[in-house]
């Protein structure tokens, strides 16, 4: 099977963002930005990809979409949400990040992450290392935001992290960034790399079921 029918078959199967599965259409705008490291605050501990995007669902449907209505909010509020969608074992510490993460948004960017964008010049790595200053937001973390925010924020493009490039290798890919940025359109490559992260989760026989498809 040539790479360009495997990457098909890729996007077909497992091509849906973790933004999307949380509810947020991403675009170039304060709201869905922060929305965004929200969720990849919350991916950031060993817990399952669907608990983290469920999770990212309560605090939007509890309101909690901006740095401001985070930061107005108890704790205790954000301790419930997260248990709705038992994101639980770290709920007590998410929900003291959260707050304390909103807070540094809007000193730092006054609750607009294209700020954070303009002093990073635009520059990936420098946004990465940006990002980090937010908390639970390390190496991993950033790479989510990043691979995620290539859909707004050209810059970032192709953004396929380490554990992305690994699978793509093993699925007889390209096994670099700019190689897998070949085989999807500018507007896919986020959908690419989230197919990547999904048939390395799935495990088992995902691979040979997705070659008999």
């Amino acid at each position: 099977m040539s790479p360009e029918e495997l990457t098909k078959r890729l996007l077909h199967a497992y091509g849906r963002t973790y933004a999307d599965e949380a509810g947020i259409t991403l675009r170039d705008k304060p709201a869905p930005l922060y929305q965004l490291l929200v969720l990849s605050a919350l991916c950031s501990i060993r817990i399952r990809a669907q608990t983290a995007t469920a999770a990212a669902r309560e605090l939007r449907a509890a309101g909690l979409r901006t740095p401001r209505a985070m930061a107005d909010s108890g704790w205790q509020q954000r301790v419930d949400a997260l248990g709705r969608a038992h994101y639980v074992r770290y709920d007590e510490s998410t929900a003291t990040a959260l707050g304390d993460g909103a807070l540094l948004v809007l000193d730092r960017w006054r609750g607009d992450l294209r700020r954070l964008r303009e002093e990073a010049g635009g520059r990936p790595p420098a946004i990465r290392e940006l990002l980090q200053e937010v908390p639970r937001i390390g190496p991993v973390g950033a790479e989510i935001y990043c691979r995620e925010a290539q859909v707004a924020w050209p810059e970032l493009r192709p953004a396929f992290d380490a554990r992305t490039r690994e699978t793509a290798a093993g699925l007889g890919l390209p096994h670099t960034a700019a190689g897998l940025g070949t085989l999807a359109p500018d507007t896919d490559t986020a959908r690419l790399a989230a197919a990547l992260v999904r048939i390395r989760l799935a495990g088992g026989d995902a691979v040979e079921r997705l070659r008999d498809a």
